[in-house]
């Protein structure tokens, strides 16, 4: 009984897409069903990273099939923690939607569509079979793509082209160098894989295999020079839809990476260079493309992409705790990047526009709002105790540790140019003096909603500012969460030993 609460986080996303589908036209209940849906899927999460931290790793079989030969869902800590994020970050967007999402796109099947979103992010971070978590990538996909487009306006189709290209490529990729890794191995089990990769004589093969999966993975996770599509999809889309997709999207290829990476192709100093010059490429462009935006949703999806730079230096490192410190800042990193495109959701309704450079007064007519929004803004810089600052300690210790000193300098780099980019934004949109902008009919200004209404915008972005008060004030709590998932990622003995049932 203990094992299948592995599957309820995805029996319980599915239930939900099925009702609400049949609600399709029953758009109050679709809101209230969403919402409650996401509170009870916090509650599965939770219990099952309760039972995982208390019990250890736990795994099901699929069909009753003993592994390698069956599909198997493998619950290890970083497993249930990014589910339990998902949840958490699940409700606020949740929530938000029930708000900001315009009537006409919840008639075309957004919320079930969410829902499905969230299905196979829970399942990517459960299975424990490659080739499955390539079908749960394909199930992000098509639901990504329909939750981009909803709306059919001439910058989301145009976004959605590029998105789905690029993505579609990096699944093609990451297909081939499954067949080519059965094609060595015989196997999809991921632990079977671990072992039987290190078998195989034609390491140059090894290698190329793993170079695919670090290309296929890299786009999804939009690392440089893959990264083109999501500054050019990301801001396009309803601005709860841009916060599952910031804050969880790119998360998947990032914790794609971490798996192979550490499972199945480990200790190949060749990969591990590759690496860390991708790491700082990312870090280095990621903050110069955020640093001459103007709009607030592209500053923030190039920020995406220097910060995944911090979570590739860490694997590049492969340190436990350079590792520690990548965890640490994917986990800040899911919370505070979904809030930040909720943040550009409301001055959004403030204001009627993202532009910076027609923002300002926001904090002169809304000031409790202003350092409510604060929160989520500085602990993206990491100012201390914010929870940005203390991944970057580990990262820096591994980096002088292994000399890596290239590394260290594009960490430091891209925390002083994210300090710069939020400052900016804080000055340009809160502020200064604003102008005044033409009135539109069809827009609901946030000063003209009912208090209900507003609190649909507040309560979510405060729930994830206080997530990430928590990550900051608390962060001993967090670094034994981290530390505890690097040693397992860094000896795989326990992953393996668990799911084929051996022993040391």
């Amino acid at each position: 009984m203990t094992q299948q609460i592995i599957l309820y986080p995805l029996f319980l996303q599915i239930a939900i897409s099925v009702i609400l589908m049949f609600a399709w036209f029953k758009i109050s209940f679709q809101k209230v069903f969403s919402v409650i849906g996401s509170f009870i899927s916090v509650g599965l999460a939770g219990w099952l990273f309760y039972e995982v931290w208390v019990n250890g790793t736990m795994t099901i079989q699929s069909g009753n099939w003993e592994a390698p030969f069956g599909i198997t869902f493998v619950a290890d800590t970083l497993a249930v923690t990014l589910v339990l994020l998902t949840a958490i970050a699940g409700l606020a967007v949740s929530i938000f939607s029930a708000g900001s999402v315009l009537r006409d796109r919840l008639r075309f099947g957004y919320f079930p569509i969410l829902h499905f979103l969230l299905l196979g992010l829970n399942g990517a971070f459960l299975t424990g079979d490659i080739f499955n978590l390539y079908v749960w990538f394909e199930i992000i996909i098509i639901s990504s793509f329909v939750l981009i487009t909803i709306g059919g306006e001439k910058a989301q189709l145009e976004g959605a082209v590029k998105y789905f290209t690029l993505n579609i490529l990096a699944s093609m990729i990451f297909l081939t160098a499954i067949a080519v890794l059965y094609g060595l191995t015989g196997s999809l089990n991921m632990a079977d894989l671990a072992g039987k990769v290190a078998e195989v004589e034609n390491r140059g093969l090894v290698e190329i295999t793993g170079i695919l999966f670090l290309i296929g993975f890299g786009i999804k996770a939009g690392v440089f020079p893959l990264y083109f599509w999501l500054p050019a999809s990301y801001h396009t889309p309803p601005f709860a839809v841009s916060a599952i997709f910031g804050g969880l999207l790119t998360k998947v290829g990032v914790y794609a990476l971490l798996r192979v990476f550490t499972l199945i192709f480990t200790g190949d100093v060749f990969l591990n260079k590759i690496l860390i010059i991708i790491a700082i490429l990312t870090l280095i462009s990621g903050g110069i493309g955020a640093l001459v935006q103007n709009n607030m949703r592209k500053v923030f999806s190039y920020l995406i992409i220097c910060h995944i730079g911090y979570m590739i230096a860490g694997l590049g490192m492969l340190t436990e705790i350079a590792i520690a410190g990548a965890i640490f800042y994917l986990i800040h990193d899911i919370v505070v990047k979904t809030n930040l495109f909720m943040l550009s959701g409301v001055v959004y309704r403030i204001k009627g526009t993202n532009s910076m450079r027609q923002l300002g007064d926001i904090y002169a007519k809304w000031p409790k709002i202003s350092l409510l929004l604060f929160i989520p803004l500085f602990s993206l810089v990491g100012i201390p105790p914010l929870s940005g600052f203390w991944p970057k300690i580990n990262l820096i210790k591994a980096g002088f540790s292994q000399g890596s000193y290239i590394t260290v300098a594009a960490i430091i780099f891209a925390s002083f140019i994210t300090l710069v980019i939020i400052a900016r934004l804080w000055a340009e949109v809160f502020w200064k003096k604003g102008e005044e902008l033409p009135f539109r009919k069809h827009f609901g200004y946030f000063e003209n909603m009912t208090t209900f209404k507003r609190w649909q915008f507040i309560f979510p972005v405060a729930l994830l500012s206080i997530v990430s008060l928590y990550i900051g004030f608390g962060a001993e709590h967090i670094q034994e969460v981290s530390a505890r998932i690097a040693s397992e990622l860094v000896n795989t003995e326990g992953y393996i030993n668990t799911v084929l049932k051996t022993s040391k």
